[in-house]
């Protein structure tokens, strides 16, 4: 099921929060989006009635495996990206708003075809400097 650029953001920050917190509310993505918390809400809201969450009684927010999916997905393209492009001398700034914005846009052959590409070159310095050893 494809869904949209924010819900998208919504479900990666979820993920981050989780690995860095464990425990993830509202507040928290509101703050670390700098989001308003009924902006926050209603998407969570609509996150929940999508099935890509669920919050317990206390408000803490756990993604399901839908929403697990789509959030590691997301993630894994922004590091890729943002790491690639920090590589090739791009501000860390810049290439982790860059990466956010192609993280989205990017069809999945695409980036399969660059994730496919950099971990080759990884594998070709890796492989140099072996034999260099």
């Amino acid at each position: 099921m494809k869904i949209n650029e924010s819900a998208e953001t919504y479900l990666e920050t979820i993920l981050m929060l989780g690995k860095e917190k464990g425990a993830v509310r509202s507040i928290d993505i509101a703050n670390e989006l700098d989001y308003t918390k009924p902006s926050v809400s209603v998407a969570m809201k609509n996150l929940r009635a999508g099935g890509h969450i669920t919050v317990d009684d206390s408000g803490f927010i756990t993604l399901t495996d839908s929403g697990r999916k789509i959030a590691e997905t997301m993630y894994e393209r922004h590091t890729l990206i943002s790491d690639w492009l920090i590589f090739l001398g791009v501000d860390k700034k810049a290439a982790v708003n860059d990466a956010c914005k192609m993280e989205h846009s990017m069809s999945a052959e695409s980036f399969s075809a660059i994730k496919k590409h950099i971990e080759a070159w990884k594998q070709n310095v890796y492989s140099k400097k072996q034999g260099a050893e």
